[in-house]
């Protein structure tokens, strides 16, 4: 392995075992110190936030709110107020769906998605159109993945109420112009809804700058725990949402004939929270800022182009979206002639390499391209040229393993 990538010591998984993991945009590993901040919360601190005052109830609650003040500043946000935990990016989403699209848009309104997002972000909106008798619209984008910006303000009209978009294709790895997307849909008085799940584990978010009106991401994709995820959303829009879900925690007051809700943020967060989760997330923002990430995407850079270069001398292989690695922050997605891409991926196992093979739920951008499927390898700042040169062998075999000659 890579001797001058010291970081792989710190994600036991990796460090201990010999699989080479290229499923990161599925999900990352997790470093010791948020495994350790995890435990110590239930080692130490376990109690129901917000509803005790006996001491460790306090210490939960403490440290719940800590973390929902580390993401405030890691992502830009003006008020610990607008950062609501949900337990992922799609349940994020749907609470925006749910509570700003069915109680803002209607019939004769329209809803901007583009075609290349994670069906998380196309099915609420899909569900909000049935509902209120919108017309959804496709923003389609070059074969590289690229965006006309005319052809975004040509399609952003009086009657668009919401953009969706997501800011990192989990598909090409493209980079959208979020800034310049959300100066358009502001001028005819729209909202963008921007997936953050692929871009905040590989790129600073300043969700001010970008003026973006919601932004979702999931903490597992960035080295935390799976079930904690973030909304972000301006508290001009969410002071104005009905709560998602209802129940305990999520009140101020309640009578036989109804209830008042509670200030924003814990309007939208029902039921007993993730604490631990929430702990374990701001352990791994704590990371990606001792590690940085000018560290991270030059490290990531080297293994996409390695293995990019390498993928391209092999004949019958594919890659979609553009040409150029920079493009593609960390994401390879690729097809072979006649061979299925279950098939490369069962054969990448036996090489012990672990990639995703499907259509990456996000059907509407592979029908768009023309495939009905891919396989898709994924890179994180502790994956090695090695890896991706062990990588492109394996592929380079492929097609003579399942009998087509060299």
């Amino acid at each position: 392995m890579d001797e001058k990538n010291t970081f792989r010591t710190d994600f036991p998984l990796i460090a201990e075992n010999t699989t080479i993991y290229m499923d990161n945009a599925a999900t990352s590993q997790r470093p010791q110190c948020v495994l350790d901040a995890v435990n110590d919360f239930y080692l130490k601190h376990n109690a129901n936030p917000l509803r005790g005052t006996y001491p460790l109830s306090v210490e939960a609650t403490d440290l719940y709110e800590e973390a929902r003040k580390s993401v405030r500043d890691f992502i830009g946000a003006a008020s610990s107020r607008e950062i609501i935990f949900t337990r992922n990016t799609t349940e994020s989403i749907n609470l925006v769906a749910y509570s700003y699209g069915l109680n803002n848009i209607k019939s004769g309104d329209e809803i901007l998605v583009s075609i290349m997002e994670h069906h998380s972000n196309l099915l609420p909106w899909q569900m909000v159109a049935r509902q209120t008798g919108t017309t959804l619209r496709f923003l389609e984008c070059r074969p590289d993945g690229s965006l006309d910006l005319d052809e975004v303000k040509s399609l952003i009209t009086d009657k668009t109420k919401l953009v969706a978009i997501t800011q990192v294709s989990n598909v090409l790895g493209i980079v959208n112009p979020i800034r310049e997307i959300a100066a358009l849909a502001h001028e005819k008085g729209a909202v963008i809804v921007v997936d953050g799940a692929q871009s905040t584990p590989h790129m600073p978010v300043h969700v001010q700058e970008l003026d973006a009106d919601f932004f979702a991401f999931s903490g597992h994709k960035i080295f935390g725990p799976m079930g904690i995820g973030v909304l972000y959303g301006k508290k001009k829009l969410l002071k104005q949402m009905p709560p998602f879900l209802s129940g305990g925690e999520m009140i101020d007051s309640v009578t036989r004939e109804g209830a008042k809700y509670a200030e924003l943020p814990h309007k939208f967060e029902a039921g007993t929270v993730n604490a631990a989760g929430a702990v374990g997330l701001k352990a791994a923002l704590d990371y990606v800022r001792s590690v940085g990430y000018e560290e991270m995407q030059k490290r990531e850079l080297a293994v996409t182009r390695r293995a990019l270069e390498g993928l391209k001398q092999i004949p019958h292989v594919h890659v979609l979206g553009s040409e150029k690695a920079e493009e593609h922050t960390g994401i390879l997605t690729f097809t072979i002639d006649d061979v299925h891409p279950h098939d490369v991926s069962e054969i990448l196992i036996s090489d012990g390499i672990s990639v995703r093979a499907g259509h990456h739920c996000a059907q509407p951008l592979l029908n768009y391209l023309g495939v009905s499927a891919a396989t898709r390898a994924s890179f994180m700042f502790y994956n090695t040229e090695e890896e991706a040169d062990a990588f492109v062998k394996s592929i380079a075999s492929i097609r003579e393993r399942m009998g087509y000659g060299k």
